[in-house]
């Protein structure tokens, strides 16, 4: 077989039907004038995702961390590649079958450019409430970006010089691999391009809670990591959402305690009135996103509720750390 133009990289644990849709859409790439590679890191699945994988001619990498990360997975899969281009998806996702070529194309017309990704959207939003909310969150302006998410295509010259993602992160290891790539003085381009549709799969509050949970341990355990460098990343937000979190929870305590004090309830309609003005106003706020307004209303209130479990990943971090003890991985699927 001739050296491979790109080598595709898809992790995975426990996917099932999602996995094989993913490596079905690989197959269905658009002619890229070269062989594509395709490997699979599972992270000790139980449901036979690795015979799968290999059913579908991907070569198959199995990695049993005593601490799970997706980095883990990533940084085999690469290791083991053969082309000088990595493309990395998540085997809950399916690539769009334009994707890589416009990626490629615009890798080769800017050499400073060391990560290129497109549009990730949710596959069936209209299935839950969640899927409906949490699609908005994918959406991004193209341009110059400071990070990209977990499916993008990468010069493998970059992993090699950074040595990859920290397989220490539970959460965030790609904005946190961004920065120290961004350091070596390349760019991540974001294209408007339709690249992956995502199966988030979510119909239980608990999972929402705690996903916003590990983004909040992210948020914190990165913007540390990161604070003494040249390219610090989610500092501002940390400090934003402790403040933001506070002031929500405050809230209702003022407003029940004003209403106690004068023996009214106008204090805690007042509350009412001001919730649902920030939900609007986040609404109105967000609609480039959207033209559905019942679905930026819902996203108005996402907006705001994800921050109290945000704050509590956010103190999570902090508590562990001053135990000196490593949170395990988050999982919310």
């Amino acid at each position: 077989m001739n050296t491979p133009s790109v080598s595709v990289v898809v992790i995975g644990r426990n996917e099932g039907q999602r996995l094989a849709e993913c490596l079905a859409s690989i197959q269905a790439i658009r002619p890229i004038g070269g062989p594509i590679e395709v490997i699979y890191a599972d992270s000790n699945s139980q449901d036979g995702s690795p015979e799968l994988a290999a059913s579908y001619g991907a070569k198959v990498l199995r990695v049993i961390p005593a601490r799970p990360c997706a980095a883990i997975g990533r940084n085999a899969g690469w290791r083991a590649a053969s082309a000088p281009l990595v493309l990395f998806l998540d085997g809950d996702t399916r690539l769009h079958p334009d994707f890589l070529p416009a990626a490629l194309k615009a890798l080769a017309e800017q050499p400073e450019v060391a990560i290129v990704w497109g549009h990730r959207r949710e596959r069936y939003p209209e299935r839950t409430l969640y899927n409906r909310v949490l699609d908005l969150d994918w959406i991004y302006a193209p341009g110059i970006t400071d990070f990209c998410g977990g499916d993008a295509l990468m010069r493998r010259s970059v992993l090699v010089a950074t040595n990859g993602f920290s397989e220490d992160l539970i959460a965030g290891e790609e904005p946190e691999l961004c920065q120290r790539i961004r350091a070596l003085g390349h760019t991540i381009l974001h294209i408007d391009q339709p690249m992956t549709d995502h199966d988030l799969a979510m119909g239980r509050w608990q999972a929402y809670w705690k996903r916003a949970l590990r983004a909040g341990h992210a948020y914190a355990e990165v913007s540390q990591r990161l604070k003494n460098t040249g390219f610090p990343l989610w500092a501002s937000e940390c400090k934003r959402n402790a403040i933001h979190a506070g002031v929500l929870l405050a809230m209702p305590l003022a407003a029940l305690a004003l209403a106690v004090l004068i023996g009214d309830v106008l204090p805690l309609l007042g509350l009412l009135l001001a919730y649902l003005f920030l939900i609007v106003r986040s609404a109105y706020k967000a609609r480039w996103k959207c033209r559905q307004p019942v679905t930026l209303l819902l996203y108005g209130l996402h907006s705001h509720l994800q921050q109290i479990p945000i704050a509590l990943g956010q103190m999570g971090y902090w508590y562990n750390r001053l135990r000196n003890r490593r949170q395990g991985l988050i999982e919310y699927k």
